[in-house]
């Protein structure tokens, strides 16, 4: 299996995780214990960036290392299925 693109920067990806992980919990604290519907939103939408923030730097690593090693071993067939799967996954983050 191939080393991913976030080997380089797997410690502050989890960092990031983790981050996000406290937010949840701060979350189900804030509805645990009947937090303004309005407050409760502000933090759901805070915690929903950070995790888009986690996707754009393991999309960024993803293109600079998996898509440029594609490109380099010089087989198109290879290049070709790196570069749509990479299309398909910034699809699916714009669309969410």
């Amino acid at each position: 299996m191939a080393t991913p693109g976030y080997s380089d920067d797997k410690a502050a990806v989890l960092a990031r995780l983790k981050r996000v992980e406290g937010q949840i919990r701060g979350l189900q604290r804030m509805v645990d214990d009947d937090t303004y519907c309005i407050d409760v939103l502000t933090q759901v939408s805070a915690a929903t960036r950070a995790l888009q923030g986690v996707a754009v730097q393991l999309l960024d690593d993803h293109l600079r290392h998996c898509v440029t090693h594609a490109m380099q071993a010089d087989d198109q067939t290879e290049s070709d299925r790196i570069i749509t799967e990479a299309s398909k996954a910034i699809e699916r983050l714009v669309k969410s």
